[in-house]
Order: structure tokens, then sequence, then C-alpha cells
């Protein structure tokens, strides 16, 4: 037993690796999408004109990008949080120490500001959409805008909640995410740009420079992530660790010393 707690060192960093690498794919490959599907010239706007379409594509084909790094090797390692307010969530029903839970939230704003270097690459097609920064949306009152935030981060979390507290539902949270963000896109993306993920919005802001608003993207997802846990507060203490998937295949003596639960 003398050199297992250098192995449980061992294993956290390579799951804060896992963030790292996690978030930068869903930044790079979710932005890019946005950027394809939104920015100034895109084919796109013809082959799709009907915006509340091409938003529920745009929040379908993201959704699936975020399901399929869970499904990843990603997820086996790190649970695939990728998102600062589940980290915090998870943290908050004591899945996590308060050391891991910080070390996942560092991870996650390292991977989402490298994930966003590379859209640089796009261009002035990029610049035209600031490269996928959520911003406030015109005409929209700053409560309105952070609502919309708190309301679809609740959302968010709360599905998590039902499909990880009943071990029939879980191999299928992945599968939740590009149906849940295929519906909450069109009709919450003009609000605020439906974020839910701090780390999301932090990245393309960092390279835009698109910094209106900033602390929504923060605020807003904590807010709906906490009253998420208080109304499915049963729900998630049958929450066994702090993944989202391959609860067969997880470290599971290192994710409950993580919970303090040793």
């Amino acid at each position: 037993m003398s050199g297992e707690p250098g192995r449980d060192a061992s294993v956290r960093w390579r799951l804060f690796f896992s963030e790292v690498i996690g978030t930068a794919l869903l930044i790079l490959g979710g932005l890019s999408l946005v950027i394809g599907m939104w920015g100034e010239g895109t084919p796109m706007a013809r082959l799709i004109p009907d915006e509340l379409t091409r938003s529920a594509i745009t929040g379908f084909l993201f959704g699936c990008i975020g399901g399929g790094i869970a499904l990843s090797r990603v997820g086996t390692e790190s649970g695939a949080h990728i998102n600062p307010a589940v980290t915090l969530g998870f943290w908050m029903m004591r899945k996590l120490d308060a050391r891991a839970a910080a070390g996942y939230i560092v991870a996650q704003l390292l991977g989402a500001c490298l994930g966003a270097l590379p859209l640089l690459a796009w261009g002035a097609m990029g610049r035209s959409v600031a490269f996928g920064a959520t911003l406030p949306g015109k005409g929209y009152a700053t409560s309105t805008v952070l609502m919309g935030e708190v309301i679809t981060t609740f959302g968010l979390v709360t599905t998590l909640f039902i499909f990880l507290a009943f071990r029939h539902l879980r191999r299928y949270t992945p599968f939740t995410m590009p149906l849940l963000y295929g519906v909450m896109v069109p009709l919450e993306g003009h609000l605020s740009g439906t974020s839910t993920n701090p780390a999301r919005s932090f990245g393309p802001s960092l390279i835009s420079g698109q910094w209106d608003g900033w602390w929504i993207y923060w605020v807003g997802p904590m807010i709906g992530m906490l009253v998420a846990i208080v109304v499915c507060n049963n729900l998630a203490r049958r929450i066994e660790v702090a993944k989202l998937y391959h609860f067969e295949n997880d470290r599971r003596r290192l994710f409950h010393r993580m919970a303090g639960n040793s």
C-alpha cells in the first residue's frame, strides 16, 4: 500500500490531461461547426436558409460532439465533464474533493484556450461570428440573457441527474446531448448563445477579444447548476461517481477517495 498515493497522483494527472483534451476537442470541433454554419459567406446559409432549422441542426451536431467525447477514451478516463459547472456540481454533491475539482476546472480552461487557438485559421469567416463566442442577444435585457443561461444549464444538469441516477439509464447519458442541445439552441440561442458552459464561452472570447457580458456565462450556469441540485437532491444522492459514462470500467477506489469516501 505504500506506493498507492503515488499511483493515485499519477491517475489524477491522467484525469486532468483527459479533461484538457476533451475540452479542447469540444471547443475546436463544436465552434468550427458554429463558424461553418453561421460565418459570413458560408454556403450553409443557402443550403439551409431557415435559421431556426439551421439552429436546431447546429445544436444537435454540437451535442453529438459532446456526447462523442463522453463515449471516447476521454470519457473512460476523466468522465468527460468538460464543463466547470458540471465539475462544481459533482463537487457540491461530494463526488469529488476540492483539489480534484480545482484541477478539473483549471484543465478545462486550459483546454478551452488550446482548442480555441486553431479557430484563428477560419480567418474572416471566424471573425464575423467572433469565432463562436457566446454574446448577449441584441435588444435583450441583461436579466433575460442571464435567465436564459440559468434555465438551459438547469435543463442540462437535471438531464444528467435523471440519467446518472438510474443504473439502467446511465449508458444512454451521452446520447441525450444531441437531443437536448438540438432543442435548446433554437429556442434560447438568440438570447445568450446557449453556452451552459463557462469554458465553452471562455475560449472564443479569449481569441476574439469579445467579452460582452462575460460574467453571465459564469454566473448563469452556476445558478442553473445550484437550482438543479436543490430540485433534484434525491436523484443527486443516487449518483455513484463523478463520471458521465463508463461506470463499469471506472477507477472506483480512486473516485471514492477523491470524494472523501475512502
